[in-house]
């Protein structure tokens, strides 16, 4: 990791700038480096992750690495994968589930952390708050829509919050899984095929 990066992890590990607000506390769950050529912009962590520290740490990260094609060796190293959510800390539930991803935090830190990556990079925005965070063009369209049409979203790859809700979902739809979800494996077979310097091979397979 570069000494660039590994000084902005050591800010945001020490942020407290929301904490007031968080139940459980802050602990700010980020993942990258300098070499990461694959961005994924989730949402916010649950208690699961809250309590063990590790981005994707629940059933859900079990389903988006499933849908990647990726193993939890390629998906937490850093040198592969960023994993940005839209708020680093547990923000709490509200009625029906987890509260919104407090929204402070990515514009304190999500431009800092993108500077640190490789310009070519394959961004997946995961969920509908990272969908209207970078693409605020498509408030109108639903979170079908934009996968649905994600070839018009370019530079960015939208996706479904993989929590257990999307198993219906799924079943309403099932071209995601018959034409996204090869398509995507296939991007991320091409982004792991390239080291940080553009060429070569990483090591990791699909």
């Amino acid at each position: 990791m570069s000494e660039a990066a590994a000084q902005l992890h050591a800010e945001i590990a020490a942020c407290t700038h929301c904490a007031e607000h968080l139940p459980l506390g802050p602990r700010p769950v980020v993942q990258f480096s300098a070499n990461s050529r694959i961005l994924i912009i989730g949402q916010a962590p649950g208690t699961k992750v809250h309590a063990s520290g590790v981005p994707w740490d629940d059933d859900s990260g079990d389903r988006l690495r499933g849908w990647l094609g990726l193993e939890k060796t390629a998906f937490y190293d850093p040198d592969v994968v960023a994993l940005m959510p839209m708020g680093f800390c547990y923000p709490g539930r509200v009625s029906g589930g987890d509260a919104p991803p407090r929204p402070e935090c990515a514009p304190l830190w999500h431009d800092r952390v993108l500077t640190q990556l490789p310009q070519e990079r394959l961004t997946l925005l995961v969920g509908t708050y990272a969908q209207a965070h970078y693409r605020p063009d498509t408030k109108r369209w639903s979170m079908t829509d934009r996968v649905r049409r994600g070839g018009e979203l370019a530079p960015f790859i939208p996706l479904p919050h993989p929590a257990w809700r999307v198993r219906m979902w799924m079943t309403n739809n099932p071209w995601f899984e018959a034409e996204t979800l090869p398509a995507l494996r296939a991007r991320i077979a091409a982004a792991l095929a390239r080291n940080a310097y553009g060429v070569g091979d990483t090591g990791y397979t699909v």
